[in-house]
């Protein structure tokens, strides 16, 4: 469980790494079904952005009780997971995440996730780990994002406008393989490109109060006119408790 003043450190500055460690033949297992994820789509060799709807088998890794409890510390205890995804950065050519808001991208009203950002493999400054924007969250706004082009080096296509934010602000979350570190749906984040000789790979299991509404008319109108992922068609499991707001579709555990 989160203690008070990793609870408090959350609220505060966005993201919290807890006391955690997963063990060493759970990360056996993500590397395997990841690599027969590549093996089977090298199209998602870089990035899987819907990881759920590709191998079902990762809703019983990220069905992890102790991560739902601290999860249940911040989000409340009716819990729904709703997507999860892989950033994989190979060695010497792993993608750049440019600066963005997760909830950007997402069709939850309210908006409200609390993101579990597994290490497969140590994180390090030099193989591209997570950036933070700390205390950015605080304004529960999303800000404006700009288009990029198809470029091949960036796993997202749209960024943060660069006046939203100041990188000399940027705190760097390196974790050793198996921790996790756990941030709002509203904090500005990103990462740099891997020219390092070892992978970086990372899951995130992204959970959602269930008072919200997961809405799924809203997801198709946005994959339509932003050509992002559609979401409207995706399985969203009730992990804990129940369906608060009554309207989402969830798939019982």
């Amino acid at each position: 469980m989160l203690k008070s003043e990793q609870i408090e450190h959350y609220h505060e500055h966005g993201y919290v790494i807890p006391d955690f460690q997963m063990p060493e033949s759970v990360l056996d297992r993500v590397k395997e079904r990841h690599a027969a994820l590549v093996e089977r789509r090298p199209d998602f060799r870089n990035y899987c952005p819907a990881l759920l709807d590709q191998d079902e088998a990762f809703v019983e890794i990220c069905d992890n009780a102790v991560i739902l409890d601290m999860v249940a510390q911040l989000i409340g205890q009716d819990i729904a997971l709703w997507n999860s995804s892989f950033f994989a950065k190979p060695a010497l050519n792993g993608q750049r995440t440019p600066w963005h808001q997760d909830g950007k991208f997402w069709p939850i009203r309210p908006l409200a996730t609390c993101t579990a950002w597994l290490a497969v493999d140590d994180a390090t400054i030099e193989n591209g780990c997570l950036r933070i924007i700390r205390g950015s969250h605080k304004d529960r706004a999303i800000k404006a994002h700009n288009a990029l082009n198809d470029d091949a080096d960036v796993t997202l296509f749209e960024e943060l406008d660069p006046s939203t934010y100041d990188e000399a602000d940027a705190v760097d979350l390196a974790l050793k393989a198996g921790q996790i570190s756990l941030h709002d749906v509203f904090l500005l984040h990103g990462s740099e490109a891997n020219a390092s000789p070892y992978p970086r790979r990372g899951l995130t299991m992204r959970f959602m109060p269930t008072t919200s509404l997961f809405d799924r008319e809203i997801a198709a109108a946005d994959a339509k006119a932003r050509n992002i992922v559609d979401h409207s068609m995706r399985p969203v499991y009730l992990m804990r408790g129940m369906d608060q707001h009554g309207g989402n579709q969830l798939i019982s555990r």
